[in-house]
């Protein structure tokens, strides 16, 4: 598997799906787990492009592995290099 850096920002929630969330009729904390699971929906369908399966298909263990990786990435390139930026 070949997990290449992220070139451009990526943007997990787009503005406008961010103010659909800020407009939902959700408490705080439903509109931040609402924010969570659409950036872990982005999150694994990048996953499962680069293991080339279809998300339904992807393991624990690929996904934990995949953290692994982008983590080392982050560690030794940078966080640029990274997918994840933080």
């Amino acid at each position: 598997m070949d997990i290449s850096p992220n070139q451009s920002s990526t943007q997990f929630l787009t503005l406008d799906e961010s103010s659909q969330v800020d407009a939902a009729l959700l408490s705080s904390p439903e509109k931040f787990l609402t924010r969570l699971t659409i950036s872990s929906l982005r999150i694994l369908q990048h996953i499962a492009k680069e293991y080339d399966v279809r998300i339904e298909e992807l393991t624990t263990k690929q996904i934990i592995n995949w953290f692994e990786i982008d983590a080392e990435i982050r560690r030794e390139k940078g966080v640029e290099e990274a997918f994840l930026k933080w």
